[in-house]
């Protein structure tokens, strides 16, 4: 079973990364491009788990290590 996990920064945190690159594109002329956030994507190889156990899982996972609550939201899309 694989899980995907969406990570993004929550609304009203700064994104410098995002920031970057908005003005990268419009110096190379996407001059329509407002705004750009920045995330990350995990892929979780899971064995012997299925369904609604392997998302509990990986959200464990994220509250435990891989997500910082306090700047960070994420989601959980298990796949297969």
């Amino acid at each position: 079973m694989k899980a995907r996990v969406l990570i993004r920064l929550k609304a009203g945190i700064l994104d410098a990364q995002g920031a970057s690159v908005r003005r990268a594109l419009d110096g190379l002329g996407f001059h329509e491009v407002r705004d750009v956030r920045v995330g990350k994507v995990i892929d979780v190889d899971l064995g012997g788990e299925g369904g609604d156990a392997a998302r509990r899982r990986v959200e464990e996972m994220c509250a435990r290590l891989l997500v910082n609550p306090v700047i960070e939201d994420f989601s959980v899309e298990v796949l297969g």
